[in-house]
């Protein structure tokens, strides 16, 4: 297992992080898994096997049963051999207009809360879940400031933000000298690239880096799904679960094939481990979240860290995958190729090879 830096710190995270969205099962949530406390257990014992030192959740997943769960799951010598997430900004139990978001108000109401589910007393990393537009983000460093100089967590974080709602973040940080956002936790798959035009371009020049999340895009990219054939039953897509969107299943399709064309080459590798090891070749990302309704999944998932791809793989998934420019960044290509900085090259570097 690798481990790399986070952002401007020096914390050191393993490449794969365990996700834990699927302990519980309550609700909604039911769709993606519904791991007991002994699931749970083992399910974390085989990560720490293989290296991994973070886990992740947040208070929404199955209404906060997911933090109880790992709660039960932690005992004294687990923990302190990983690093926690969690995350706020959505509503659990009461569902009163000042239950949710990230006013000063629901952040410190919802990590203690997630504390004593948690079990613990400090939150290792904590991450914005999404977006406020509605709290001044002052007002929201302000609180998460206050948590660290309190010691009840450690680092921060955000979660489906745009890329000036990052920098809005940032600026507002510097400027008042309060806790700065180290890492952000997207959605990047090779079927869903919109994340190189801003935020892993961002996150390179800003040092906030990328945790990946659902990087098997909800499984469609596990290879269960094939062109031609019926789709598999027992899945998060056969439970109308609607994350990601799929704006082009032929062009989804292309890609699955050149999964397993790619997978082949590899001895015994699998074409879900072709996509996770595709994601930590890319500029600006950390870690990837990995989770898994089954031990089987996760034993599989787990051996991308050790999966090197050649240049040759990557190109391949490169063509099948890589989105067209937009405007600017087609200009930009055209015209300014002479100054363009290494973050500039995240997104634009494939298209000046041309």
């Amino acid at each position: 297992m690798e481990y790399r830096l986070v952002g401007h710190s020096g914390l050191k995270v393993s490449t794969l992080t365990l996700g834990t969205m699927t302990f519980g099962g309550k609700g909604n949530f039911a769709k993606t898994g519904n791991t007991d406390v002994a699931g749970a257990r083992r399910q974390i014992d085989m990560a720490m096997d293989a290296g991994v030192n973070m886990l992740d959740t947040a208070d929404i997943y199955s209404s906060g049963e997911s933090e109880e769960i790992i709660g039960e799951a932690l005992d004294a010598v687990r923990r302190n051999k990983l690093l926690l997430a969690t995350k706020v900004r959505f509503p659990t139990g009461d569902k009163g207009p000042n239950e949710r978001g990230l006013s000063r108000h629901h952040i410190v109401k919802a990590c203690e809360a997630s504390l004593k589910r948690l079990k613990t007393d400090h939150i290792d990393f904590y991450w914005c879940h999404e977006w406020d537009g509605q709290t001044p983000v002052e007002e929201t460093l302000a609180a998460m400031d206050d948590l660290r100089r309190a010691g009840k967590i450690g680092y921060l974080g955000v979660s489906n933000y745009s890329g000036w709602h990052i920098m809005k973040m940032l600026s507002a940080a510097d400027a008042s000298g309060l806790i700065r956002p180290i890492a952000q936790q997207i959605h990047y798959t090779l079927q869903a690239r919109e994340a190189e035009y801003e935020l892993l371009p961002l996150g390179v020049d800003q040092g906030v880096d990328a945790f990946i999340w659902s990087p098997l895009a909800g499984g469609l990219l596990s290879g269960k799904y094939r062109r031609g054939k019926p789709e598999p039953e027992g899945t998060r897509k056969a439970a109308h679960w609607d994350e990601p969107p799929v704006r082009d299943v032929e062009a989804l399709y292309d890609i699955i094939e050149v999964l397993f064309k790619v997978a082949e080459r590899h001895d015994g590798a699998t074409p879900a481990q072709v996509a996770l090891a595709w994601l930590l070749t890319r500029p600006g990302v950390t870690s990837v979240v990995v989770g898994a309704r089954t031990d089987a999944q996760l034993t599989d998932n787990l051996k991308a860290a050790t999966l090197v791809l050649s240049e040759d793989d990557v190109e391949e998934l490169e063509k099948v995958s890589r989105p067209p420019l937009l405007y600017p960044y087609w200009h930009q290509a055209s015209t300014a190729a002479d100054r363009l900085s290494d973050s500039d090259l995240v997104l634009l570097e494939p298209f000046l090879k041309k």
